[in-house]
């Protein structure tokens, strides 16, 4: 049997923008998304993703499958993202964070919009830890952003939240609170039988979180989205999720013991019959062509064996 027999490739994506960004050429845009689902749908078997864990787990999984799925929650993925999958019949898996439904909005965008609202030439990133940086052109812009970014990801929650105020507090420019989706877009998601699953309620690094906070992350997450949607939640997506860096094998198991069925990380790989289905790799192809997007989907199948904890 080849390494297309039986293995599940599950896609990860966070925005699909109307337009392309200039400033975040990464965000896929919505003539992008809809030919990356027509090839994804021409090469592979496109499946829910509860549906695809439990036939992986028994042994029917389709030759060549592949799930959608979006994390964290943005408002675009109900407004561009939606009526994309709906007219290609394709079926996503929509993470969640709950803390920013209804009008919050993650760390890293107000980075992004903090930059892109900035005046002159140069923005001063002490409160990052960096000197002044360049922002006197698109391409500067867009290397500051990427060395804040990198400089305060893998701080803890609250000094990081802190140093994006301080950081904001430097342009005059009110940052937008429409971003991320709002509870009634989250029940349209799933009345239009997307799945909706858990990413905890703050989007944290759960390894730097004491076991308690962690467990109360996950848990209060699958709350509040049973709460809106009226079903059960019953997959879940690890913030970040490295192995090892970003959770560990206690986090895995606080998982199970929640009651989900399935969770993702976001390690590189395709899932086989023997994967832990608590760790399920996913990975973003970034070709931005047609063949090669095609081509990066099938040599991610022949990736060794994904990392775990």
């Amino acid at each position: 049997m080849g390494p297309l027999s039986r293995c599940l490739s599950i896609l990860v994506y966070h925005r699909v923008v109307p337009e392309p960004d200039p400033l975040v050429p990464d965000h896929v845009c919505a003539r992008e998304f809809d030919w990356q689902l027509a090839a994804l749908q021409r090469w592979f078997t496109v499946l829910p993703l509860r549906e695809a864990a439990a036939r992986l787990r028994g042994g029917t999984l389709p030759a060549r499958s592949a799930c959608v799925t979006f994390d964290d929650g943005y408002a675009d993925n109900v407004t561009v993202a939606l009526p994309i999958l709906r007219r290609r019949g394709v079926p996503a898996t929509f993470f969640l964070a709950t803390s920013f439904i209804d009008g919050g909005r993650m760390w890293n965008d107000s980075v992004i919009e903090t930059v892109r609202g900035a005046q002159g030439e140069t923005l001063d990133a002490r409160c990052a830890g960096l000197d002044a940086l360049g922002i006197s052109t698109i391409g500067l812009r867009r290397q500051a952003i990427e060395r804040v970014l990198a400089a305060l990801k893998y701080l803890p929650l609250e000094e990081r939240q802190r140093r994006v105020e301080e950081l904001a507090a430097q342009t005059s420019r009110t940052l937008p609170s429409d971003l991320m989706m709002t509870a009634e877009q989250a029940r349209h998601l799933h009345a239009s039988d997307m799945e909706i699953g858990a990413h905890t309620v703050t989007h944290p690094i759960l390894a730097q979180l004491d076991p308690e906070r962690a467990e109360s992350e996950i848990r209060e997450s699958k709350r509040r989205l049973e709460a809106i949607t009226g079903n059960p939640v019953s997959l879940f997506a690890y913030p970040n999720g490295k192995p090892g860096r970003d959770y560990r094998r206690e986090h895995v198991g606080m998982v199970k013991r929640l009651g989900f069925e399935a969770a993702v990380s976001t390690t590189p790989g395709v899932a086989h019959a023997a994967s832990d289905p608590f760790q399920l790799p996913r990975f973003t192809p970034w070709d931005r062509t047609p063949g090669k997007f095609v081509l990066r989907l099938f040599h991610n199948t022949f990736r060794t064996r994904p990392e775990q904890v």
